[in-house]
């Protein structure tokens, strides 16, 4: 095992796409299996209404994570936006670890601030309204009482209302806020920032505060898979993956 670490996020794994399912599993045995942490940023799944969920047709997806832990790979999970309802009960049946959104981590000798990175999406107003609504305990915890039924239908309601809501959003106003980005930086002492939820992949640098740092975006596995990993230049390097 190598000991280094890759990154993924947004792979949006749900029963409705086998396809990207069975891409997943191909990853972990032939990628992620040799790293040394898997570090997911967000939107694993497509989503997940509460850890009593039977989570039908994902049963290869929790093998997959099985079959990491047992070769020694470290998995750390963050919310993003589709899946943040993933709580204490799926990571200790699933073998991750929840992270906070942001964590920061040392690799290198660099600072790294990891994000899903809708935090970072400023000027959308109206969704981040919706978050702070959503992601508060109360409105939590009154949806984790509701039948399962009820959940699902709810879920998929809000599903089908993002993407009319974001059909006629200007791709600027779902983009990040770049004012946002460089004061997050600064808060944190960054030197780099790894995000997703953009399915925007690429890795930006700019100046700050008279350093060079770096914005790296991690793509999402609508049509192929991606990820980030340290090569053996110790730099970092979005790979694609089929």
């Amino acid at each position: 095992m190598s000991g280094k670490s890759l990154f993924i996020s947004d792979l949006h794994l749900a029963p409705e796409r086998p396809g990207i399912i069975r891409l997943f599993e191909k990853f972990v045995d032939e990628v992620a299996i040799h790293a040394g942490t898997l570090y997911i940023l967000g939107d694993f799944l497509e989503y997940w209404i509460g850890d009593d969920d039977k989570a039908a047709g994902l049963d290869p997806v929790f093998a997959a994570l099985s079959r990491l832990h047992q070769a020694g790979t470290e998995i750390k999970l963050m919310h993003g936006n589709r899946d943040f309802l993933v709580g204490r009960k799926s990571a200790r049946r699933y073998h991750f670890d929840i992270i906070d959104d942001p964590s920061l981590i040392d690799i290198n000798r660099q600072q790294v601030l990891l994000m899903h990175g809708d935090l970072l999406c400023t000027d959308d107003i109206p969704y981040q309204n919706f978050r702070r609504k959503v992601r508060s305990r109360t409105v939590q915890g009154i949806f984790l009482t509701l039948p399962l039924f009820v959940r699902e239908r709810i879920a998929r309601s809000l599903r089908n209302t993002s993407e009319k809501a974001t059909a006629y959003k200007s791709e600027d106003i779902m983009d990040v806020n770049q004012q946002t980005v460089e004061d997050t930086m600064k808060t944190q002492n960054a030197d780099v920032l790894i995000h997703g939820h953009t399915h925007r992949p690429g890795i930006h640098e700019f100046e700050l505060d008279g350093k060079t740092v770096k914005r790296i975006v991690l793509g999402d596995w609508y049509e192929d898979g991606n990820y980030l990993r340290i090569n053996d230049n110790n730099e970092f390097e979005l790979v694609r993956f089929s």
